[in-house]
């Protein structure tokens, strides 16, 4: 009996002791690994988010560049991670769905994370060299349609979201194509300027610049609703392909067993920072749109990245990509 209240004693003190760590946090930096290379995307929205999520946890935020494979070194990174809310992932629609179809991966993407936040997305754009004869997606459509196996579409390598998009795009429009794949999406563009590729399905950032100097077509947004950056371009539900939506989402994670009052502090100061004005222009500019708050939740994320996975990942197999 004396063993048994023993050990009662020391689990109610293990517990408390788990409770009074989960409320004094976080009482040293936290670590937000980015799994890409410093100056990208990912790595931009990183360094924003952690400037701002700074004042609210009243710790530094300190951003970790672990790059390689597609970004699975870094993802595997936070995996590994102790679970104390002291390594964090920032990540994207690529390294947290597609690369679970395309490599063998030495983690779960789902049972080896506690989602934290859903955060932002951004829709892309159906665009082609300006000497495609098509003046609408319908006539690009017919024209490729009348040209099999001839078209061109650059990607910026395999698995990448210009790849699968084509593929989701091949699948729904009854098409043939080539991917043509690049270092990186302004090689790319420069290249459809010039006109030595086709088309793309390319971000927001590099394409809408382009279309607005007349140099590229844009056929149509892969959203729900137009851009007010570009309220010319119809949407694909306007343009006559209903319902292919394409984007590239960000979230954030913490390694599995993470303390849900940890996780709840964390999801606090992120979205506190996404409703700050200056934060929202910021992203603004870089061509991303802020899900709605009452998206921005860890249940939310939970979701959204399972239906994900059970979207892409028949898709990514079917046209048999494979990573390089």
């Amino acid at each position: 009996m004396r063993k048994l209240a023993a050990i009662a004693i020391a689990v109610a003190s293990f517990g408390a002791l788990g409770n009074a760590g989960a409320q004094t946090y976080p009482a040293r930096p936290v670590t937000m690994v980015v799994p890409f290379a410093a100056g990208g995307p990912v790595d931009s929205n990183a360094r924003l988010l952690g400037e701002h999520m700074k004042g609210s946890l009243g710790q530094p935020v300190i951003i970790e560049n672990v790059a390689g494979a597609a970004g699975s070194i870094g993802v595997g990174r936070v995996a590994r991670a102790a679970p104390d809310g002291y390594t964090i992932l920032i990540s994207i629609w690529s390294t947290q769905v597609v690369n679970g179809a395309i490599y063998a991966l030495p983690y779960d993407l789902v049972a080896d994370f506690e989602p934290i936040a859903l955060t932002t997305s951004g829709t892309t754009v159906i665009v082609a060299k300006k000497a495609m004869p098509a003046n609408d997606l319908k006539g690009f459509i017919g024209w490729l349609k009348a040209h099999p196996g001839v078209a061109s579409e650059g990607t910026t390598g395999a698995g990448s979201p210009q790849h699968v998009f084509g593929a989701l795009f091949q699948q729904a429009t009854g098409t043939r194509f080539q991917f043509v794949p690049y270092r990186g999406g302004s090689l790319l563009m420069q290249d459809l300027v010039a006109g030595q590729i086709d088309f793309a399905i390319a971000d927001r950032v590099t394409s809408l610049p382009q279309v607005r100097a007349g140099t590229i077509k844009a056929y149509a947004i892969t959203g729900k609703d137009r851009l007010a950056a570009a309220p010319d371009i119809p949407t694909v539900d306007e343009a006559g392909l209903p319902g292919f939506y394409t984007s590239v989402w960000y979230g954030l994670w913490a390694p599995k067993g993470t303390p849900k009052a940890i996780i709840a502090r964390l999801n606090a100061a992120i979205t506190e920072a996404y409703a700050d004005p200056v934060l929202r222009s910021r992203i603004a500019e870089f061509g991303q749109d802020i899900f709605p708050r009452e998206l921005q939740t860890p249940q939310a994320l939970a979701a959204f990245h399972k239906a994900e996975i059970e979207k892409w990942w028949p898709i990514i197999r079917a046209a048999g990509i494979k990573g390089e």
